[in-house]
């Protein structure tokens, strides 16, 4: 047995002994790989719960709907306004502990009314590797994390995902609109709207993986490797800086770094060498 099958059985084997969950679902390829398989092990004794808020794009809720039907889950939806926590607004750089706090602690909630064993959520064994204050409410409100502990990174799940049929094992990753605002720079709701539109005329150009970084009135777009050239054709360029002028930006700037994970803790790790 290769090494991905066996952590998939000890996947498998994590959700069979938990008897029961409440999984925390954003329609993404980590928790929806996560919800397929819970559906086999645990049946009717699963339930996706999907967070609506100011910070989360409306085309994930939108995705994670049809999974859960294709899956026949049932699906719940617990709206937060998490704008209106002054410590996340503040935006410093334990933001997303403040979040997740207040999202799971919600959640969990939900958990003991309904009589789940367990909450869930989609973190890989990847999630580890990087700057994520939010996995300390996670383990201080007892969430499991499945894939975490049968040790299963991202390819592994883009790999089983595409095996077993996903349709959106190819999907690009996402985080929450929040994590395009530097930190301590105040998160509001028309930057976080400005960056939605933004985003989605990206994805209406076909490319799929795209950050817009929203420093104040200068977007900072980052793109793959395959794409910064597209972006440079004159046409394309003078609409992109039209329709961005258009969305309330004054500069317009494209990343020659391209996309990658945790550009805004970029600061962080360059502050912690200099210190």
């Amino acid at each position: 047995m290769n090494i991905k099958k066996e952590k998939l059985n000890n996947l498998r084997n994590i959700l069979s002994e938990m008897g029961s969950v409440l999984i925390a679902y954003s329609g993404g390829v980590d928790s929806t790989f996560l919800l397929k398989i819970a559906r086999e092990e645990l049946g009717n004794k699963v339930t996706a719960v999907t967070v609506k808020s100011e910070i989360h794009h409306l085309s994930e809720v939108t995705i994670a709907k049809k999974m859960t039907q294709k899956f026949k889950v049932k699906h719940l939806f617990v709206d937060i306004d998490i704008l209106s926590n002054k410590e996340f607004v503040n935006n410093l750089p334990e933001r997303c502990y403040i979040c997740k706090k207040e999202i799971f602690s919600r959640i969990s909630e939900i958990a003991k009314e309904l009589n789940f064993n367990f909450v869930a959520d989609g973190s890989n064994y990847d999630d580890l590797s990087d700057y994520r204050p939010g996995m300390k409410a996670v383990r201080e409100l007892r969430i499991r994390s499945p894939l975490k502990e049968a040790i299963l990174n991202k390819d592994d799940i883009r790999l089983l995902s595409k095996e077993m049929g996903l349709p959106i094992w190819d999907k690009p990753s996402n985080s929450c609109l929040a994590t395009r605002i530097p930190y301590r720079d105040k998160i509001t709701l028309e930057k976080l709207k400005r960056v939605e539109k933004a985003e989605g005329f990206f994805r209406d150009l076909g490319i799929k993986q795209v950050r817009v970084r929203c420093h104040n009135k200068l977007a900072k777009i980052e793109v793959g490797e395959k794409d910064l050239l597209f972006l440079m054709e004159e046409d394309l360029r003078k609409k992109i800086i039209s329709k961005l002028k258009q969305l309330g930006f004054i500069y317009v700037t494209l990343d020659l770094q391209g996309y990658r994970t945790g550009s805004m803790n970029e600061e962080l790790n360059e502050k912690a060498r200099t210190d």
